[in-house]
């Protein structure tokens, strides 16, 4: 780390990434950055560097390091800090705290849990560190991916399992297992633990004659209102099945109730028929509903609704990782709620 990185860094101001402090007595505060910055996308403090962005460095001894490594100790679960010595002349430093996004979120100051906004440092609330909590246990003791109780290969559509695969074939998802015997193909799959059948499986393929009362949520409910307000219904249903089921029921309901709109074209005889809403931007939008809803609650449900003037396609659930509606309209990776039946389930 050079001074002119140190310059840029000043010039720039702070952000959500960088965060100036005159002197490490300002450390405890630093720390709280430091947590905070942890809990989102990580980032670096730089001591002796005034406000205005002026470099002014600062006398650091042994004892200084200490001072600050103590207040590093007051972060749960424990972290380990890049620190850079910096000698910006006069036989003064800066030293500059460096942290990455932590792999062990949420993590806490003093007690107190922080996530970045911005230049400033958000203290979570109860359940707001409990959600963060849940994400980071996420990957290792999600709903999905427990066992079904009760259930076996025999309670599940053996004809969709062939068919998923055949189709994972054709479009090159999955390679040739040289098998069309239901439990292999689950364990391909990776939707078996040991001779367990997982919930995802139940899910993706669980006949609709068992679904209930366990799996209460695997339910869509579709409806066709008249005007643009949920005051009166032409059409209303509702489908337990399994996730291909009701990906394939709430197009066929689409497709009953959407307006179609004519128009003739210059030069042409025959009327042009255009259907109010993409069929493929529907499609696509049951599978995200399919993949990325929360399915621990009993109560929950994938909910189409057709307007005068809209098409509403709802699933239960918040958004995790840090997402924001806004962030959905820009680019941005994917990490579904449901990663194994995401991967099994039908797309555009």
């Amino acid at each position: 780390m050079t001074p002119d990185e140190i310059a840029a860094w000043a010039a720039a101001g702070e952000s959500e990434t960088v965060e100036l402090k005159r002197s490490t007595a300002q450390r405890r505060e630093a720390a709280r950055t430091l947590c905070a910055m942890l809990n989102h996308r990580g980032g670096r403090v730089l001591f002796g560097v005034e406000p205005n962005g002026r470099v002014a460095g600062q006398q650091v001894s042994d004892h200084t390091l200490e001072e600050v490594a103590q207040e590093l100790r007051e972060i749960e679960p424990p972290v380990f800090p890049t620190i850079d010595r910096v000698v910006v002349g006069g036989g003064r430093e800066v030293l500059v705290v460096s942290v990455g996004t932590g792999h062990g979120q949420p993590y806490t100051h003093r007690g107190q849990a922080y996530r970045r906004v911005g230049t400033t440092n958000h203290a979570l609330s109860r359940d707001e560190y409990n959600r963060v909590l849940i994400e980071r246990l996420h990957a290792e003791s999600r709903w999905e991916i427990e066992p079904a109780a009760g259930w076996s290969v025999a309670d599940l559509d053996e004809e969709e399992i062939r068919r998923t695969l055949e189709e994972g074939i054709r479009i090159g998802r999955v390679g040739e297992p040289g098998t069309r015997e239901p439990k292999a193909i689950l364990r391909g799959l990776g939707l078996m633990k040991q001779d367990a059948v997982l919930r995802a499986a139940v899910v993706l393929f669980g006949r609709a004659d068992r679904l209930l009362p366990d799996f209460a949520q695997c339910l869509l409910r579709v409806a066709r209102f008249r005007g643009t307000e949920k005051g009166e219904f032409l059409d209303n249903r509702q489908f337990h099945g399994h996730a291909f089921d009701l990906f394939q029921r709430a197009q066929r309901f689409l497709l009953d109730h959407m307006p179609i709109a004519g128009h003739f074209e210059p030069g042409r005889m025959e009327r042009v028929d255009e259907p109010a809403y993409s069929p493929l931007a529907f499609r696509e939008a049951i599978a995200n509903a399919i993949c990325h809803r929360d399915y621990a609650s009993g109560g929950s449900s994938i909910g189409v609704a057709i307007y005068d003037d809209r098409l509403e396609v709802t699933s239960s659930g918040t958004l995790h990782f840090g997402f924001t509606p806004q962030a959905l309209f820009e680019p941005h990776e994917s990490r579904p709620w449901n990663p194994l039946i995401a991967i099994t389930t039908p797309s555009s």
